[in-house]
């Protein structure tokens, strides 16, 4: 894992850069898909509008990308750095820690942000400076990049526990069921199934589903979908058609009436819409 020489993206588990230093390439790496991004700015202004304009400031703000999002934060220019990391740096962790990586990472939407505070942003600045450190040492051990991977990103935790309301049970059921949603969405799309390996019944977890996200099962079932669709559209060199039965549609004018329904756009248009965005901002996040 030596950055003397850094490895293609593809075959990398963790990659650090400022951000005046991130080139395109990694931008357009079609292997972005599978990491999990921390976008630090620093004395910087939030890259999205926030619903409180009072808020919008300048100060240090930290974006949280979980894998396989499209997303859409222009970061041209900012001052700041980026961590990436794939998830089986940290598969022979506790269950607990994964889900709560899940949540600070807001799994069920394009990103989450936390907006620190001097005294926050000056605890997770010294683990950063011993994480880059080793990182960036010719003779890095990966043991020790892990340690401090896990030790910032539980910092990170930290601050978000803070800025939320208290963990229950019900936040703790939304993640396993975006976590057995990763694994099953493309084959199984009935809140049944998801209910029952949650030990709870299909109506439990729908009113779970609707009071913490204002989403029924079916919807979010539908939004990793679409989700899905939309990565490949963007990142994948498969046609419409091979999209359709990727994702197990019987065929592709059945997909299409999917994807705008829920979108409304058809695939064809939502393409479109991605190559002029590409060509229109260089060096944005997509």
């Amino acid at each position: 894992m030596s950055t003397a020489q850094h490895p293609p993206l593809q075959k990398s588990v963790i990659y650090i850069r400022n951000l005046a230093n991130c080139p395109p390439s990694y931008l357009n790496d079609p292997s972005r898909k599978d990491f999990f991004e921390i976008v630090w700015l620093k004395n910087e202004l939030p890259l999205h509008a926030l619903k409180n304009p009072e808020l919008q400031v300048k100060g240090d703000w930290i974006y949280l990308i979980p894998p396989y999002r499209v997303h859409q934060l222009n970061k041209a220019g900012k001052n700041g750095v980026l961590i990436s990391f794939k998830q089986e740096m940290l598969e022979d962790e506790d269950k607990e820690f994964l889900l709560d990586l899940f949540k600070v990472f807001n799994v069920q939407g394009e990103f989450s942000c936390l907006h620190l505070a001097v005294a926050e942003a000056a605890a997770l600045a010294s683990v950063y400076e011993l994480l880059e450190q080793e990182y960036q040492t010719a003779t890095n051990s990966y043991l020790i990049v892990k340690a401090l991977l896990k030790v910032f990103l539980l910092k990170l935790m930290q601050v978000k526990e803070q800025q939320s309301t208290s963990h229950d049970i019900n936040q703790k059921r939304v993640y396993a069921f975006f976590m057995l949603l990763e694994d099953h969405y493309q084959e199984v799309r009935n809140i049944e199934f998801y209910a029952e390996k949650l030990g709870i019944s299909a109506k439990r977890l729908n009113q779970i589903l609707k009071e913490n996200l204002d989403k029924t099962g079916m919807q979010l079932i539908h939004d990793r979908v679409i989700l899905e669709a939309k990565r490949n559209i963007i990142h994948s060199e498969r046609t419409i058609k091979e999209i359709a039965y990727y994702l197990n549609f019987s065929d592709r004018p059945y997909f299409s009436r999917f994807f705008k329904k829920q979108t409304g756009q058809t695939p064809e248009e939502f393409q479109k819409e991605v190559k002029n965005h590409i060509e229109s901002k260089f060096n944005t996040l997509v």
